[in-house]
């Protein structure tokens, strides 16, 4: 009797929300699964796009992964962990991004049965890890080096990986014309890492193919005043100043108070304004700079100034665009116009104003340090130049990773049916559970090249029995063979030119997995209530923020008064 008497014991807030055990999991694994749903026919050449509309009114279209997980507006706390590692590959290695929430989606899937039966996530966990680290090895075996090659080879290399990354985007039908402008425009910045050095400026109007590349720096037009018309538009070899000051009339900033006794006095301390800004002006011209760019405001004065003696002037010009031309010209940003010295003038072959589509750029090319490009993009919806703008990253990063890691994998599922056939061999020679888990793993590994298929319109099936066929092979033949998308067969990756670096499947991989071992060791989820107090006043704050008579602005509206 006392037993049964015994108080309940009270260990969480009332309206704790706890669920745990298997159902949990189960529930955890179908989230992601959801998630990856969405994604899913964005994959591969003739992947779908997705047009997203957010609360403001802005409308994207993508079939970037990354993108498109930045934009859904995921609560589901374990689905988030998917659209973190989307991010990571994004940012990590800028494409692979659908590609990796496939993968951790499809893991989880398979492993779905066994925890359903039963099976202890840590077994499951460890298993994952195991065929993971030898996924990879077996990825850096296979993989082929670019380095020692010359420079030609090696442009056309990466143009083929840039291309790979580029057939699935929404330029995937000019994408060799893109490929060779980003492997331009990587190798023109050559080691320096800072990826805004390759600069993206977009224009609407024109088609794709008026988009153009310029060895150096572009920017808009910025504001100007009178007097600009007269300046002179184009320059060979010009000493460019870039300034961080204000080159305008203004009236002294500090609050001072002056007393005169003489009338004609005031002349003189109106005159000392007058004098401090042409004594500024003449000091930029007398450092024999053609070319003048300030990140602040250039008044009409300095324009008119400028436009007497020939030189070219662009007031409140973009920081990064200032950073980029002092990167690229060699010369360095002063913050005062006193003592300027040859050192830090920068310079460039030619620089001039040029008509593009609608807007007016200022194009400085021939740029002796040359550690910096710009791609100026042009198309016809603004959307669809954004989207080309994002696709382009994708290439960029591509290419720079190519530079580093210079080793190149099959691309197409053929590494990943490799990797799957690897795997499943290996699995035979291990006794007891965890062959059933590595043999899930290899299996999941197949979602690319059965994902590649879905998207083209091709039997999933009939192709994979293909590829398992060909990759069957004692001989190793059948290592670098796909998915063919133009004629729904099979053929060789490499001979096709279908290859990406072998960092973006290392990344895919790795990450992948952690996420699915992550999702699979959490076996309960507590949501703590928001506490009633912190409710209370955060809505008594917000009637008390906004007075009496907002509290019944209702009536008259809705509520007609009885």
């Amino acid at each position: 009797m006392a037993a049964m008497l015994q108080p309940q014991i009270i260990l969480l807030k009332e309206g704790t929300d706890t669920s745990q055990g298997k159902a949990q999991l189960v529930s955890n694994i179908n989230a992601c699964t959801a998630v990856a749903d969405v994604v899913r026919t964005t994959m591969g050449p003739r992947g779908m796009d997705k047009l997203i509309h957010d609360d403001k009114g802005t409308v994207t279209i993508s079939n970037d992964g990354a993108t498109i997980m930045k934009l859904l507006d995921i609560v589901h706390p374990a689905a988030k962990i998917l659209v973190d590692i989307a991010k990571s590959q994004d940012s990590e290695v800028g494409d692979g991004t659908t590609t990796v929430v496939l993968l951790a989606a499809e893991f989880l899937k398979e492993a779905k049965p066994f925890v359903e039966d039963g099976v202890h996530p840590q077994n499951l966990i460890r298993s994952y890890r195991t065929a993971c680290y030898l996924a990879i090895e077996k990825i850096k075996e296979l993989a082929i080096s670019i380095e020692g090659k010359s420079l030609e080879e090696k442009k056309s290399l990466l143009a083929k990986c840039a291309a790979t990354t580029l057939s699935s985007k929404l330029i995937g039908g000019e994408k060799e014309f893109f490929a060779q402008m980003v492997v331009d425009a990587v190798i023109a910045i050559g080691n320096d890492d800072r990826l805004n050095m390759i600069g993206i400026k977009k224009v609407p109007g024109g088609n794709m193919r008026d988009s153009f590349l310029v060895n150096g720096v572009a920017f808009k037009k910025t504001f100007s005043y009178a007097g600009f018309e007269q300046q002179p538009k184009k320059f060979l070899n010009p000493k460019i100043l870039l300034l961080n000051i204000e080159l305008e009339l203004k009236s002294e900033k500090e609050n001072a108070e002056i007393r005169l006794s003489d009338p004609s006095q005031y002349q003189s301390i109106v005159d000392a304004e007058w004098n401090i800004i042409y004594e500024k002006l003449d000091k930029c011209v007398q450092s024999g700079a053609k070319v003048v760019l300030s990140r602040l405001a250039i008044g009409d004065l300095a324009t008119q100034y400028f436009a007497d003696r020939d030189i070219f002037c662009a007031g409140r010009v973009a920081e990064e665009d200032l950073q980029r031309v002092a990167a690229a010209s060699g010369g360095t940003v002063q913050t005062t116009v006193n003592n300027i010295i040859d050192e830090v003038l920068g310079t460039c072959e030619i620089f001039e104003e040029k008509q593009v589509g609608n807007e007016r750029f200022n194009i400085f090319s021939g740029c002796p340090s040359g550690r910096t490009a710009t791609i100026v993009l042009r198309g016809g919806a603004d959307q669809f130049i954004e989207e080309a703008e994002r696709s382009l990253h994708d290439a960029i990063m591509i290419v720079r990773r190519a530079l580093k890691n210079s080793t190149v994998v099959a691309g197409g599922g053929a590494i990943d049916m490799e990797i799957s056939r690897y795997l499943r061999q290996h699995a035979r020679t291990i006794a007891g559970k965890s062959q059933l888990f590595i043999n899930s793993y290899a299996k999941a590994l197949e979602v690319i090249p059965r994902q590649l298929c879905d998207n083209a319109g091709f039997d999933a099936t009939d192709v994979l029995n293909k590829l398992r066929q060909k990759h069957a092979l004692p001989s190793g033949e059948g290592a670098p063979f796909g998915v063919d998308i133009n004629t729904g067969g099979i053929a060789d990756s490499f001979a096709n030119f279908v290859w990406e670096p072998a960092v973006v499947k290392i990344n895919a991989i790795n990450a992948a997995t952690e996420a699915a071992c992550l999702v699979l060791s959490v076996d309960e989820t507590v949501k703590n209530p928001k506490s009633e107090s912190a409710q209370g006043e955060a809505a008594a704050s917000a009637m008390g923020g906004r007075g009496r008579g907002a509290a019944f602005r209702g009536r008259g509206r809705g509520m007609r008064r009885r």
